[in-house]
C-alpha cells in the first residue's frame, strides 16, 4: 500500500472480530517497526508488553475496570480486540544516556528536559505500529490507562516503578464500527494549524 493512502486510511477502530487472532508473527512484524521510530540521542527508552493470550487480556480489563459495572459499547468492543500491546516508557534510560561521554550531562538533572521526550518518542513510536496495522489489513485503536488503575495494571503484570504508561493498542481484524461523535469536528485545515515565516511580535 502507498504511504499516503496508508495515513488516509487509518483510523481508530473500536469493534474486532474474536474469532480471528492476530499471529505472534504480525505482533512481532508491527513491533519490529516501531523500534525504528526516531529517539533522542538514540535512547531507545520504549518498552511494549504484549497481551495476545486470553487470560492476560481478561487480566487487564480486570485491573483496569471502573467498579462492577457492565462494559458500555465503547469497552465491550475493545474487549473483543484479540491483542493489546502496552506501551511504556523509560525516563531513566533518557537520562542515563545523556550522562554518557558522549553527551556529558552528567548531573541527570530532569529539568534538562522541559519535554518528555521518552514519552513523545514512545508515542512516535506506536504510531509506527497504527501505521504498519493497516499497511497489513488490520485495525487497531490507542487508548489510555486510567490514572487509578496504574498500580493494578502494574501488580497484575509485574510493570517496573521506573515504566510509564503511555497508552495501549488495540490490535485485531475491525468489525463495523460506529463512528466516532468527536468526528463531527471536521479535520482542521492547514490554513488553521500551520504558519510560514511569522514576523516578530510588536509591542
Amino acid at each position: 500500500m502507498e504511504f499516503t493512502e496508508t495515513v488516509r486510511r487509518r483510523r481508530m477502530v473500536r469493534n474486532y472480530d474474536p474469532e480471528r487472532a492476530v499471529s505472534r508473527e504480525q505482533v512481532d512484524a508491527l513491533l519490529a517497526l516501531a523500534i525504528r521510530a526516531p529517539s533522542a540521542g538514540f535512547s531507545q527508552g520504549w518498552r511494549f508488553l504484549v497481551l495476545d493470550d486470553a487470560t492476560a487480556r481478561q487480566r487487564f480489563w480486570t485491573a483496569t475496570a471502573d467498579g462492577d459495572e457492565p462494559p458500555d459499547r465503547w469497552l465491550a468492543g475493545m474487549q473483543s480486540a484479540p491483542a493489546l500491546i502496552v506501551c511504556l516508557s523509560d525516563k531513566q534510560a533518557y537520562l542515563d544516556r545523556y550522562a554518557a561521554p558522549d553527551k556529558g550531562w552528567t548531573d541527570r538533572d530532569e529539568a534538562r528536559w522541559p519535554v518528555p521526550y521518552w514519552d513523545v518518542d514512545t508515542g512516535m513510536a506506536a504510531m509506527l505500529i497504527l501505521l504498519g496495522a493497516v499497511d497489513r489489513g488490520l485495525a487497531a485503536c490507542f487508548f489510555g490507562v486510567p490514572p487509578a488503575a496504574h498500580r493494578a495494571v502494574r501488580t497484575a503484570f509485574d510493570v517496573a516503578e521506573q515504566l510509564r504508561f503511555v497508552g495501549v493498542i488495540s490490535l485485531g481484524y475491525g468489525l463495523p464500527d460506529p463512528k466516532s461523535p468527536s468526528l463531527k469536528r471536521g479535520r482542521r485545515t492547514l490554513d488553521e494549524v500551520v504558519t510560514y515565516n511569522p514576523a516578530p511580535a510588536t509591542g
